[in-house]
């Protein structure tokens, strides 16, 4: 299992719900965060959770529907001169729920991949070489387990084509670690459907819940890469338990 005790970790969308808890759970590992969101004001709150627990913290704004936005993102966190060897792009949009959904206007999908594709896939590129070139990372995109819904069409599209992009970079990174001595891995979680605000009030799973599964695949260390970790399989376990189950019982795809 990975020790992150002393590493740094970007986590997008880390002012309420699930990023929070994800970097909360990160701070107890003693894991130091770089938080995002759309103004860093938002932060104040989970910053100061965070300080308490004794680990470095810097907070970044950005509008992840805006490229020019994330790669100003991307130029702060450089300027900082810490070594960003763990990614969590947690997070995501969800535009609307067309019940006419013959009429889903195109903007639904325009906006769903800004954010919850284009604005992860960029990230993505940003820190793969600098992991390969230092030999450890780990990246781990969140998805949607949303399916047959045409009803959420532009956001379950977009969590779709970000599965596919993660599966196929991930395809590279594994003969990488298997032909040398590289250790970046790329992987997905899905949280399952939580009372979050991206999940409303009538969601059957708290939050909670989905910890440890959503930052499972920081930990794993077996050299796969491309795989899918639910939350929802992982609830109740110690991070021990839940990264040998990540590592004995989900496999890469290739």
């Amino acid at each position: 299992m990975v020790n992150v005790k002393g590493k740094w970790a970007l986590v997008t969308g880390a002012a309420r719900g699930l990023g929070r808890l994800a970097s909360l759970f990160m701070a107890e590992q003693g894991c130091n965060l770089i938080l995002q969101a759309r103004e860093v004001s938002h932060l104040d709150s989970v910053v100061n959770e965070l300080l308490s627990l004794g680990v470095e913290v810097k907070a970044v704004a950005c509008d992840l529907a805006s490229e020019d936005s994330v790669r100003s993102m991307l130029a702060e966190i450089d300027s900082f001169g810490v070594n960003v060897e763990i990614v969590l792009n947690n997070a995501g949009m969800q535009i609307a729920y067309r019940t006419d959904y013959y009429q889903t206007p195109v903007n639904d999908y325009l906006e769903s991949f800004k954010v919850n594709t284009i604005a992860p896939a960029i990230i993505c590129y940003h820190f793969l070489p600098k992991m390969i070139d230092n030999g450890f990372g780990r990246i781990v995109n969140t998805t949607s387990g949303i399916a047959l819904e045409p009803e959420q069409a532009g956001y379950s599209a977009s969590k779709a084509a970000l599965d596919k992009i993660t599966i196929d970079l991930g395809s590279k990174l594994q003969r990488i670690c298997l032909e040398s001595d590289k250790n970046v891995l790329i992987n997905l979680t899905d949280p399952g459907w939580c009372r979050t605000d991206l999940g409303g009030p009538k969601a059957p799973n708290s939050p909670e819940s989905a910890i440890p599964g959503i930052v499972v695949g920081a930990f794993v260390d077996d050299g796969n890469s491309g795989r899918l970790f639910p939350a929802a399989l992982f609830t109740g376990l110690s991070l021990d338990q839940a990264v040998a189950k990540a590592e004995a019982e989900f496999k890469a795809p290739y």
